[in-house]
């Protein structure tokens, strides 16, 4: 089983990467975003999505306290670690999975979203983290 899991390293590196912008490019401060009108908002423009902090493909809710908002890039990279974390389930590497948010003051957009995928019966497991602003 380890072995399978350091065969993935490769694409796990990948999922944390993708869509993470340029590191020289400016940080958006979303220091001003601090109400759910003000975040929908700015969906309207472009410059945020609506996502599912723990997304429902992976069981998360439907529930409002369980959407934030987010850039582009970031709930693209937020797709593809699920699309990770998916199917370590189905293959039966991860059996737990906790989501945490990160926030800075009283901002409505994390800072970071911080994930610990486990399995209960062995060490170890994925925490891939996704930096926003």
């Amino acid at each position: 089983m380890v072995h399978r899991l350091a065969s993935l390293l490769p694409l796990l590196l990948a999922a944390i990467i993708v869509g993470v912008p340029d590191p020289a490019a400016a940080k958006p401060d979303f220091a001003h975003v601090t109400t759910r009108e003000q975040a929908e908002a700015l969906v309207a423009t472009g410059a945020l999505v609506r996502i599912y902090l723990f997304p429902i493909r992976l069981g998360g809710p439907r529930r409002k306290a369980n959407i934030s908002y987010v850039p582009p890039e970031a709930g693209a990279a937020l797709d593809q670690i699920s699309g990770t974390l998916q199917r370590f389930t189905r293959e039966g590497l991860v059996d737990q999975l906790r989501i945490i948010p990160e926030y800075r003051g009283s901002s409505f957009v994390p800072t970071r979203i911080n994930m610990h995928a486990t399995h209960s019966g062995q060490e170890g497991g994925f925490h891939p983290s996704i930096a926003i602003w």
